[in-house]
């Protein structure tokens, strides 16, 4: 079904190439928010280990096709492209860092009832201005639909539906409902579905049974901490570990 012009759907945009139209469906745990997904690619982000996976512009390439972001034949040139002109590459290798971490920030503090900074909106705002400029519509006897222009192959097109998304989701009343995974570890972003607007994890399989156990493993150790205090301490005479009249230090809660 084609898509009505008047609203941008970024995952529903349509790539052009030779005159055809490949509508194109991205897919992942949050498919309808990619710009979520993007900034989710970033694993562990609060600990002191973050685990990247964009590491290289192929590692970006590659993770634009899995999302659907490219066609098989957009892979082919783009890669092909990054190794022409392996400078432009790394350069829109760090800018699609800079997006993600901005798109993060922004809707971190989103979550958190704040406003995004403005120098992250400037970030979102610069690839925007270039992703509007690469849409334009396309005619058919079904009716019309946002496509991606197919004149050339940018290096950077991958992040212009990202810039969408995020564009979207920002301005959408679908911003109420964003929140950052309750795991101190985390950092994970999701919409809040719930009706009562209760979820706190990213998923309850990892995050949440992650700090059920935790919870579980200090519950134990404080009722171990409490039942060693009020055990009398033993008897011990001059010349022992303790001194007459004081008695042994609590077993450390660490």
């Amino acid at each position: 079904m084609v898509k009505k012009a008047g609203t941008i759907q970024p995952d529903r945009v349509q790539h052009t190439e030779a005159g055809t139209a490949q509508s194109v469906v991205c897919f992942g745990p949050m498919r309808h928010q990619l710009c979520l997904d993007f900034a989710n690619s970033l694993d562990h982000r609060l600990t002191g280990h973050p685990i990247e996976p964009l590491t290289s512009y192929a590692d970006l390439v590659s993770w634009s096709q899995q999302h659907g972001l490219l066609t098989e034949p957009q892979e082919a040139q783009l890669r092909q492209a990054a190794a022409r002109h392996p400078d432009a590459a790394a350069a829109v290798l760090a800018r699609a860092i800079a997006l993600r971490e901005a798109i993060y920030r922004m809707f971190s503090a989103v979550a958190a009832g704040r406003l995004p900074e403005p120098a992250d909106l400037a970030t979102l705002n610069a690839v925007l201005s270039k992703a509007l400029g690469a849409l334009h519509i396309l005619g058919a006897a079904s009716g019309f639909a946002w496509a991606w222009k197919a004149e050339d192959i940018a290096l950077d097109r991958m992040l212009w539906p990202v810039a969408l998304s995020a564009a979207q989701l920002l301005t959408s009343d679908a911003r109420s409902i964003v929140r950052e995974c309750a795991a101190t570890d985390c950092g994970w972003l999701f919409l809040d579905t719930t009706r009562n607007g209760s979820r706190r994890w990213c998923d309850m399989r990892v995050c949440g049974n992650r700090a059920k156990a935790r919870r579980h493993y200090e519950r134990r150790k404080r009722a171990a901490w409490s039942g060693a205090a009020d055990r009398p301490p033993p008897s011990s005479g001059p010349g022992k570990d303790s001194p007459p009249g004081r008695t042994r230090r609590r077993p450390s809660a660490s």
